[in-house]
Formats: structure tokens, sequence, C-alpha cells
């Protein structure tokens, strides 16, 4: 059986990462252990790209973003790391 990638989840500009709790509970649900919500500073895109950069090159094995409204734009930086498979 494969081992499910891991999942960074990035909030969106007036978020955090507690709004995504009922997604984390379903992804346990559906198998997927390695789940990480970041906490943004949201004091400038680079900022918030560097800290969601950090999280994400700990992370052995590959890795799927999910960004939330401005998430999604944070997440457009991380798009050439070599463990992020989508």
């Amino acid at each position: 059986v494969m081992e499910k990638p891991a999942i960074v989840l990035v909030h969106g500009f007036w978020g955090g990462a507690a709004h995504w709790a009922k997604v984390i509970t379903l992804l346990h649900k559906k198998g997927f252990k390695n789940i990480h919500a970041v906490e943004n500073p949201l004091t400038s895109l680079a900022d918030d790209a560097a800290r969601t950069r950090q999280m994400v090159e700990q992370i052995d094995g590959p890795v799927v973003l999910v960004g939330h409204s401005y998430g999604g734009k944070v997440i457009t930086e991380m798009g050439n790391l070599p463990n992020v498979a989508a």
C-alpha cells in the first residue's frame, strides 16, 4: 500500500491555522496522517511564503499544498520545491 502524501494547509488573509480544523478531521478520516496547517504572520507575501517554505522543506516525502484564497497566492511560491507533488 502506497503511503499518502503529506498535506500542508495555508489559510487565507483574514484566517489562521485553526480555520482548517474540520478539514483536518475529514482528512484524518480519509487516511491522511501527515497534515500540517501553517500559521502565517500575514505581514507580507514574502514573510508568509518564507514561513510556508520552512514547513514544506522540513517534510520528508511528497507534499500536497492546499491554499484558501490568499493562501493560494502563498503556495504558488512553493511550486518549484523538489518535494511538492501538487
